[in-house]
């Protein structure tokens, strides 16, 4: 909780609080001019208090998510390793791409602009830090 009392906090804490009171206060002024007979001032008077609720839902929202990753939290203990076939330790899973060296057979009858695609397509998978605009063909 402590977290939640930093000067930047603090600043964050009147900031939402001027933005409710702010928004609300433009609310009740959009009713007024609603019963005045400013019928635009209807919608107006709808939208600000839900600005008003979107500035504390993201208030809420951050100072939860400030609290949760707080260093005096007690931190949890790692669930055990899964028993089963493979390595003792675990490792990260790590996506790397992958590359076909092979060249896929093309078929007999084979569309003219479908084959001039397929080149394209071939020659941006063998350099794959190349630009469309650089393709020689």
């Amino acid at each position: 909780m402590k977290r939640l009392w930093t000067p930047a906090w603090i600043a964050r804490h009147v900031a939402m609080v001027v933005l409710v009171v702010s928004f609300l206060g433009l609310g009740w002024w959009q009713v007024a001019r609603a019963a005045g007979g400013n019928t635009l001032s209807f919608g107006y008077a709808i939208e600000w208090p839900v600005f008003a609720g979107f500035v504390i839902f993201v208030w809420w929202r951050e100072a939860r998510h400030a609290l949760r990753d707080s260093p005096d939290r007690p931190a949890t203990p790692a669930p055990p390793p899964a028993a089963g076939p493979g390595p003792a330790t675990a490792t990260p899973a790590v996506r790397r791409p992958v590359r076909v060296s092979r060249v896929p057979a093309a078929p007999a009858a084979e569309d003219g602009d479908l084959a001039e695609y397929n080149r394209y397509l071939s020659w941006l998978n063998a350099n794959p830090g190349a630009r469309p605009g650089d393709y020689p063909g």
